[in-house]
């Protein structure tokens, strides 16, 4: 299936109005993110306006959160990060992570016709094989200024598209891709269209100060699952009930003695399936 992701091909199908207006494309990078936050850094006539994207269609040195690799063969996902300049207090920086999250998710159910939802903080999941599998990851990378505000945020989407059974990534949750679930190849380039058209709309919103803690909470699988919770720095896990989460995507855990924990950032396991 022809599937080009070229600057070309890009523009002929975009729908946003800015994000992705500056694009990149690399047949080969090290990390989407590390190239679009030494641009960053190195300022000039090249600085890159908000919502500029950067995509590759292999990427060397990917990661998800806690430094995990991510793996994808050349030519079958999208590999891609965002830049974003808010005008936002660095306590709305998970806003993005929500943004991002949605607008995957909305744009996979648009493309394929799956149902999709997101486990927390940052997994977009479908339901396969009677479990829940990993299509899509999201790392969100923000630099706040002294005064708590935040500069600017790179947001990495690495979407499983057509990756073949025996090519899935390693992942500590199951993975599959799109073209397994649904059972026939995907428009990598109709669904980046979608999802850059969606992360417009979702940031906006939130740019004007609408929440979408409401939206991701509604397709979270994590609420109302006994957890194990390993935090960083902390040996012995957190066990409880995730009751819900915060305004700022904080994750609300309930241990068994009655205690609340707001969770930041942490590995989050389910002990049992959600319905």
């Amino acid at each position: 299936m022809e599937d080009e992701l070229t600057e070309p091909a890009v523009r002929s199908v975009l729908r946003s109005k800015w994000i992705g207006q500056s694009y990149q494309y690399l047949e080969k990078a090290g990390s989407t993110n590390d190239l679009l936050k030494g641009q960053v850094a190195a300022g000039g006539t090249n600085d890159p306006a908000s919502g500029a994207v950067l995509l590759t269609e292999y990427q060397e040195h990917g990661r998800g959160r806690l430094d995990r690799s991510w793996e994808a063969p050349a030519h079958t996902s999208l590999l891609f990060s965002v830049l974003l300049r808010p005008d936002w207090s660095a306590n709305r920086l998970s806003w993005m992570t929500m943004v991002a999250g949605l607008a995957a998710a909305e744009a996979i159910e648009e493309e394929t016709k799956l149902a999709v939802s997101l486990k927390w903080p940052n997994d977009v999941v479908i339901k396969h094989d009677d479990k829940w599998c990993k299509v899509c990851g999201i790392l969100l990378e923000g630099y706040v200024t002294l005064a708590q505000q935040l500069e600017h945020a790179v947001i990495g989407v690495g979407i499983n598209v057509n990756i073949p059974r025996g090519q899935l990534p390693h992942t500590a949750q199951p993975a599959t891709s799109l073209m397994i679930a649904a059972g026939h190849p995907i428009s990598r380039l109709s669904l980046l269209a979608g999802l850059l058209q969606r992360f417009e709309r979702l940031y906006e919103a939130a740019d004007r100060g609408d929440s979408p803690e409401q939206e991701w909470n509604r397709r979270l699988i994590t609420l109302g699952q006994r957890v194990k919770v390993g935090r960083v720095g902390q040996t012995i896990p957190l066990v409880g009930t995730a009751e819900g989460t915060d305004e700022w995507g904080r994750l609300l855990v309930r241990e068994e003695g009655g205690h609340l924990h707001a969770v930041v950032a942490a590995d989050v396991t389910l002990f049992e399936a959600a319905p």
